[in-house]
Parts: structure tokens; C-alpha cells; sequence
């Protein structure tokens, strides 16, 4: 009964993830639809020589914008579901190319600032939590509070200030040195070191910025969990409180931190725009707003797409793991 029950469980989540991939597609669909403007006048005035009236004509039939409504939705859908992307209408580049060039530089930036944050908000929520009320908790939640209500440009300007243009410790921006465009280095440790220079200042400031909502989400779910009567029963028995903590406590409270971690970790793909633009980083964040400013229509199907795809994929996971864990949420469902 219970393999039965956990079998319905997955199918019935499938085939609702499938028909929510559906319904976010055709809404992104409509949306760029419904968008106010001309994007082929936005490329005709993003041009420094004359377009003729035929060559206009072209990059309509090129993009589809000629044809019917319910033809231009069946193609977008074939190619969001064969990852035919096409080209940008600005670059004329292949948008899979360009997505190649950028991720692994956001997936290295947003993973060590994510892995460091989370890491680092966990466990200092778990202490305030334990020692709730003292001068530690009242200090690092108004800390948090402060931080992550700060607006990140400005944060990331004060970084550089301190940083690179007083102290000169790190270089103001980028992913590696300029001399490497003309003389790229040989030595693996020269380019761990430069990378590692060029990274530091946005993984600080990213870490600074959500480290404070981490601490609070965890401090919140294990102080929730620490009235339960199963806790008060466990120290009732004389038990440490560090084991309480740890195994009694902290499972519970796990419950909601590992939902916000696989959304997060979910978004990674899409880095992070204001921050990849403050720090003049080659990332997918700096290309989605370069894609949002131009009006790239392809690009921002695209971009739309994948980040409704890995979101749906992350939530799916996660109702899967705790239908595995928690058999309430099977006979819910």
C-alpha cells in the first residue's frame, strides 16, 4: 500500500509539472506578445547606417513576425522543447553560443557565493537560535536586517571603494585581466590566482546581501521547532542540549531550509544582474539585462524559459523528497 501510494504520489506530480511547463510557456508567450513597441524599429534605430525597407521586410519574415498568431505559438513551442534557440536579433549570434560563453563564469560566481552563504546563514542561525534573546541574536538579526534591506548597487559601490580604489587590493571589475586578452597565461596557478582576484569582490558582496536572510529563515524554523513537545520530552529525559539541537531540533527545522536551498540553487543558471553589472562581469546576469535593454526578443524567450523550467524542476525534486520522508504529504496528496 505504501509503495502504491508513493507510485500515485510521483505520477500525479509529474504529470502536474508537465502541464505547468505548458501553462508557463504559453503565458511567456503572450507576455512577449502583448509587449508595447516594435522590436525590428528597435533594431532599425540601434543601427549607425540606413536599413532599407527591404531589408526590414526580411528580418520580419526571418524572425516569423509575418506569420499568423497560432503559427508563430506552435513554432515557439518546438523550439523550446528541442532547445532550438535561435539567433539574436542584435548579435546574430546562436543564443545556445553565447549561453556557453556565459554560464560557466555565473555558475562559478553564484555557486561559491551561494555555497559560502548558505553555509555561513545556517549555522549562525542555528547558534542565535540557541542562545535567543542574548546580545549575539539581537546583534547579528539587526545586522541581517540592515544588510539585506541595503540595495545591492550601493553595497557593491562601497565594496569597490574600499577595496580597489583605496586599499588597491582587488581589481575593480571583470572576470580576468585585461593582459590576458593579448598574452593568455600557461601556468595554472596564474589563473586560479587571477581568476580567484577578479571573483572575490561580487562572492563578498553577494554573501554580505543574503547571508542575513539565510540566518533569519533558519533562526525562525528552529525556534518554531524547539516548542515542540517531542523537544521538550528529549530534554525532559536529560539529554544534552547540543544533542537536542542536532538531532531533534535541526531535522525538524530542515524541512523549509532544504525547499529554499533547491530554489535556490535553481536560479543559479540566471546569476546575478545587478551585481554582474556593477562589477563589469561576464556573466548571464550582464546578458539578460543586455537582452532587457535591447529588447531581444529571442534571447528573453529564452531566458524566461529556462528559468520557469529549472524552478518547476527544483519544486518537483522537492515534492519527491518529501513524499519520501514525510508519508502525511502522500496521503495529502
Amino acid at each position: 500500500m505504501e509503495k502504491t501510494g508513493l507510485k500515485t504520489y510521483i505520477v500525479k506530480r509529474t504529470l502536474y509539472s508537465l502541464v505547468l511547463i505548458w501553462a508557463v510557456m504559453t503565458v511567456n508567450f503572450v507576455i512577449f506578445v502583448m509587449m508595447p513597441g516594435d522590436p525590428i524599429a528597435r533594431y532599425v534605430k540601434s543601427q549607425t547606417e540606413g536599413v532599407t525597407l527591404e531589408e526590414i521586410q526580411q528580418l520580419r519574415e526571418l524572425f516569423g513576425l509575418e506569420l499568423p498568431l497560432h503559427e508563430r505559438y506552435f513554432l515557439y513551442i518546438k523550439n523550446m522543447l528541442t532547445w532550438n534557440f535561435g539567433k539574436s536579433r542584435f548579435t546574430q549570434s546562436l543564443i545556445s553560443e553565447e549561453i556557453s560563453i556565459r554560464l560557466g563564469n555565473t555558475l562559478l560566481l553564484m555557486g561559491v557565493a551561494e555555497f559560502l552563504t548558505v553555509i555561513l546563514g545556517t549555522l549562525l542561525g542555528v547558534v542565535i537560535a540557541a542562545k535567543r534573546g542574548g546580545t549575539l541574536d539581537t546583534g547579528l538579526v539587526s545586522a541581517s536586517l540592515v544588510t539585506y534591506s541595503l540595495p545591492v548597487f550601493w553595497l557593491g559601490w562601497l565594496i569597490i571603494l574600499l577595496f580597489s580604489m583605496t586599499l588597491g587590493w582587488f581589481p575593480l571589475g571583470g572576470i580576468y585581466p585585461r593582459e590576458w586578452m593579448s598574452n593568455p597565461p600557461t601556468n595554472i596557478i596564474q589563473i586560479i590566482h587571477g581568476r580567484i582576484l577578479h571573483i572575490a569582490l561580487p562572492v563578498f558582496t553577494l554573501v554580505i546581501f543574503n547571508v542575513g536572510g539565510w540566518l533569519l529563515l533558519t533562526r525562525a524554523c528552529v525556534l518554531e521547532a524547539i516548542t515542540e513537545d517531542y523537544v521538550v520530552t528529549a530534554r525532559a529525559k536529560g539529554l544534552k542540549s547540543r544533542t537536542v539541537l542536532l538531532k531533534h531540533v535541526l531535522r525538524a527545522a530542515m524541512l523549509p531550509i532544504v525547499t529554499s536551498m533547491a530554489l535556490t540553487f535553481a536560479g543559479l543558471w540566471s546569476g546575478a544582474i545587478i551585481t554582474e553589472t556593477v562589477f563589469a562581469y561576464e556573466g548571464m546576469g550582464r546578458w539578460i539585462w543586455s537582452a532587457i535593454s535591447l529588447q531581444d526578443i529571442p534571447i528573453m524567450y529564452v531566458i524566461f524559459y529556462i528559468s520557469a523550467l529549472t524552478t518547476i524542476i527544483a519544486n518537483f525534486m522537492v515534492d519527491l523528497v518529501y513524499g519520501i520522508i514525510d508519508p502525511r504529504i502522500k496521503v495529502g496528496q
